[in-house]
């Protein structure tokens, strides 16, 4: 594979993504729809190093050889002569078709596309490219530069030379992959984590105890490192609840549908840590 990526979508993920391609030692750009927001992935890209660099984990010539290895863009048409695309953009399917149309447009034939989608089944993010053996599922985790997770997936015509290539690039940074061979909506993680989610929410919701208290049961009784409440803080209320409706709308059982209380917090802005209050507060 050579060395040039483009990650679309500056967010959470796409930033770092971004990071993780760059200090493997990828020319990487990265593209947004506002020079706003590019500036923001690229600020929380220099963040994210310097944090590393604080704790002796990263050389600080290291990282600033890595943040010259990333541009940033508003002109999707930068992605044309990259080798690998790693979508990252809002968890809903007409955004993502937008975005792959063009891709399949202007990017070779023989270039992966990869989506970081973490619930939409990939079979149906590709019906839109007229090359649907390319495109293949990378499910990163947050944040991904500490991550070691990589989930990779194939849709219904995914080519081995699109995963083979995918799981290139994602050992390359550093993860460990697993193969989801069937394409159901959430996957195998996603799904667990809703499934989790949604029960530990319901018991919340009906004062059966406390937050603290379901994810200290849930650390303790199970070794998980972070209890199911403050993952859906740290993911996001509104992520994780359009996560859980999207398999819901694909399978159309109950356990996926996303309790009130959840809808009631995405309606109030409480959508966990970016917004400084969720299941827990952050000020």
């Amino acid at each position: 594979m050579s060395k040039k990526i483009a990650v679309i979508g500056a967010g959470l993920m796409g930033s770092g993504i971004a990071q993780v391609a760059a200090q493997a030692g990828y020319q990487v750009v990265l593209r947004d729809l506002t020079g706003a927001a590019v500036q923001r992935g690229r600020n929380a890209i220099e963040k994210s190093f310097a944090k590393f660099v604080e704790k002796g984990t990263i050389a600080a010539a290291d990282a600033q050889a890595a943040l010259g290895r990333i541009s940033t863009t508003i002109d999707l048409d930068s992605a044309a002569d990259a080798d690998l695309v790693v979508e990252a953009v809002f968890e809903q399917l007409d955004v993502k078709h937008d975005v792959f149309r063009i891709l399949d447009r202007i990017c070779a034939e023989d270039t992966v596309l990869a989506t970081n989608t973490s619930a939409i089944p990939i079979t149906r993010i590709a019906a839109v490219t007229s090359h649907p053996e390319r495109v293949v599922g990378t499910h990163f985790f947050s944040p991904v530069p500490l991550m070691k997770l990589c989930e990779l997936v194939r849709g219904y015509a995914t080519s081995d030379h699109a995963l083979d290539q995918a799981r290139e690039f994602a050992e390359s940074v550093g993860k460990t992959c697993v193969v989801v061979n069937r394409d159901v909506a959430g996957f195998v993680t996603t799904r667990l984590i809703c499934a989790l989610a949604m029960e530990a929410v319901r018991l919340y919701e009906a004062g059966i105890a406390t937050a603290e208290d379901i994810d200290t049961a849930c650390k303790l009784g199970f070794g998980h490192a972070m209890g199911p409440l403050a993952t859906v803080d740290l993911t996001g209320v509104d992520i994780l609840r359009h996560a859980t409706l999207n398999i819901y709308e694909e399978t159309a059982d109950e356990k996926f549908f996303p309790p009130e209380l959840l809808s009631r917090m995405v309606a109030a802005g409480a959508l966990g840590r970016k917004s400084g209050h969720g299941f827990y507060d952050y000020d």
